[in-house]
């Protein structure tokens, strides 16, 4: 078995400042980890294509995605929010980020692997229907969700967030679609400051306190996430991946260790073989400690492969 590996080189090129977290290394430590560990030979690369204006607005506001492409800048930086800016690679960097989810729908869904990793930034999961924030700016896994279901006629989706930031956008694009399990778990209080009242049977939080660490984190996804799982079966499950949780990541305080990120993956790849073929769809979030996202990474693709 082989994990389908897909990036893209614009990605890289996505740049918001020398002082922003969200930089241009986080690919680039993962990329060498990949290498010096040897994994690397246990991936099948693949260079993602761009997202279609079509495919963006299946999620997206048409207003948006115009406003998005008017404000790509020839020179310099723009600001869409207090913290998300575009450098003249950002437009293109955000359309092949939300393109690799895209060709992961269609490699997994086509038979050509059961698994796939998209190693893209910038990350997607705060991009709300009409707006970008939280440094994003395309809902990445959102556009491969909505391509799953126009164009493969999927009837159960699964989408399950580990990073330490609720997945506002996504779960404003898929509040009421009742084909779409949503489960997130993250750091509360905190941005982006979730309603945690706000809950369903397919809209569910499992909000933790600052400090709350590996067995508060287990309890959670395995009391919540995997009865709300069993009883959804998911045909395809999504992973948001973020792993600015880790103890080491001055981001947040959950306090979790690269050995989370593989149980939580374990626990998934099991519901995955039982109920969705064993495919799975993980996608890059957040995580800015750059040796802790190296290795949280490699423990993550390393359960996917087990």
């Amino acid at each position: 078995m082989t994990i389908a590996y897909i990036t893209h080189p614009v990605c890289h090129l996505h740049q918001m400042g020398n002082a922003h977290p969200e930089s241009p290394a986080r690919l680039s430590v993962i990329e060498d980890r990949l290498l010096e560990t040897g994994f690397e030979l246990a991936l099948r690369r693949y260079d993602s294509p761009a997202a279609t204006r079509a495919q963006l607005t299946r999620v997206h506001e048409p207003s948006y995605v115009e406003r998005i492409f008017k404000l790509a800048p020839a020179h310099d930086l723009v600001w869409i929010d207090h913290d998300t800016a575009m450098n003249p690679h950002s437009l293109d960097a955000a359309l092949h980020a939300a393109g690799a989810v895209v060709l992961a729908v269609d490699l997994v869904l086509g038979g050509e692997t059961n698994c796939a990793f998209c190693g893209v930034r910038p990350p997607g999961h705060h991009a709300e229907r009409a707006g970008g924030m939280g440094f994003c700016i395309f809902n990445n896994v959102a556009v491969g969700v909505a391509h799953a279901l126009e164009c493969y006629g999927l009837q159960r989706i699964a989408i399950l967030d580990f990073d330490v930031h609720h997945g506002n956008g996504t779960e404003d694009m898929f509040r009421d679609e009742a084909r779409v399990l949503f489960c997130s778990s993250f750091q509360h209080p905190f941005y982006p400051f979730a309603d945690v009242t706000a809950t369903s049977e397919r809209m569910v939080k499992t909000p933790l306190a600052a400090g709350a660490g590996s067995r508060s984190f287990r309890l959670a996804v395995g009391e919540v996430w995997l009865a709300a799982l069993e009883a959804f079966r998911p045909e395809l499950i999504f992973i948001s991946a973020g792993f600015d949780a880790h103890w080491q990541d001055e981001m947040a305080g959950l306090n979790l260790t690269e050995h989370d990120y593989a149980w939580i993956t374990r626990e998934i790849k099991a519901i995955a073989d039982s109920h969705a073929g064993g495919r799975i769809i993980s996608v890059l979030e957040g995580g800015y400690a750059l040796p802790a996202l190296a290795r949280s990474v490699l423990a993550h693709l390393s359960a996917l492969l087990d």
